[in-house]
């Protein structure tokens, strides 16, 4: 019984590890579709998780510091659209860009606020549900991020691949110039799917701050938002594959912790790369693989429209 436990919180800590990155990497995924590639996710998510705990620390709602979040990350995300989409500057410059600044503006916002610590977001608790061996922590006892995850992961699912919206923005990741010439406002259906992907990476950086540490450091996302930009090439922009990745990422973020528990001997320093490790060795698996082929055809082209 006191293996199963173990078990239990393990793999709860998978959940909590991968949601974060599986929330930041569904927003990227509707953005790539669309035809942009964001590299600024980074720095929308720790924006996100600053402005975020800043809010709840400051009005005692987690609420307000999530919505406070997700609000953050849609800015800095117009600031990104406003540069690659409406004056089509070079995509990678405007993501770096972007993240540089996200990072700056964050540890100005958290300054304040080191050391302090929150109320971490509750845990859904149903009795007879929650105390099931092995599955009923998994399943019954995460925090509201972790099932908004999963419901931004079926409204996704279902947007892109079963509504017309789906099959414009699709569309335009295709073939932009196409697009346009079918009547479809390129640019604004870029702006939105940005946005939409800010949104997520703020909210992704929410979590980081208000559940899975719910204290502020100026280095809280820790790479995430790259491994989440990671993920979409490893999901080949298919929002099913992406949960299976996410929670794979997550698996290894929770194992290089118990690996050190165990004194085992490893340098801490290589147990704390593995996460990134996994995520250069996926790459090149894809690429040998050539599972690239998923990428739209128009991802990272700045469009300026003729007429």
């Amino acid at each position: 019984m006191h293996d199963l436990t173990i078990l239990s919180a393990v793999l709860a800590s998978v959940v909590a590890a991968a949601t974060p990155l599986l929330i930041a990497a569904l927003g990227e995924l509707v953005a790539e579709r669309a035809g942009t590639l964001n590299l600024g996710v980074e720095g929308m998510m720790i924006i996100g998780a600053a402005v975020g705990y800043a809010t709840a620390y400051g009005s005692g709602s987690l609420v307000l510091g999530a919505l406070a979040g997700i609000l953050a990350g849609t800015a800095l995300s117009l600031v990104f659209a406003g540069l690659a989409v409406w004056l089509a500057a070079n995509q990678v410059a405007s993501g770096l860009a972007t993240t540089i600044l996200g990072l700056g503006l964050a540890g100005l916002i958290g300054a304040p606020f080191v050391g302090t610590k929150l109320t971490a977001v509750p845990q859904l608790n149903i009795p007879g549900l929650t105390d099931l061996p092995v599955i009923g922590e998994v399943l019954f006892g995460q925090d509201a991020f972790a099932y908004l995850s999963i419901l931004l992961l079926i409204l996704v699912w279902i947007g892109l691949g079963r509504t017309r919206l789906g099959l414009v923005v699709r569309a335009v990741g295709e073939s932009h110039s196409a697009a346009h010439a079918l009547g479809h406002p390129v640019r604004r259906i870029r702006t939105l799917a940005v946005m939409f992907g800010g949104a997520c990476a703020g909210l992704a950086g929410a979590q980081l701050s208000l559940a899975y540490t719910p204290f502020w450091a100026s280095d809280m996302t820790a790479g995430r938002g790259w491994i989440a930009l990671a993920l979409v090439v490893f999901s080949a922009w298919r929002p099913l594959w992406l949960l299976a990745g996410a929670y794979l990422f997550g698996a290894v973020s929770i194992l290089q912790l118990h690996v050190q528990g165990f004194g085992l001997g490893i340098p801490s320093q290589l147990l704390s790369a593995l996460p990134y490790l996994a995520t250069i060795s996926a790459l090149v698996v894809i690429s040998a693989l050539k599972k690239g082929h998923g990428a739209p055809a128009s991802l990272g082209v700045p469009f300026v429209p003729d007429r």
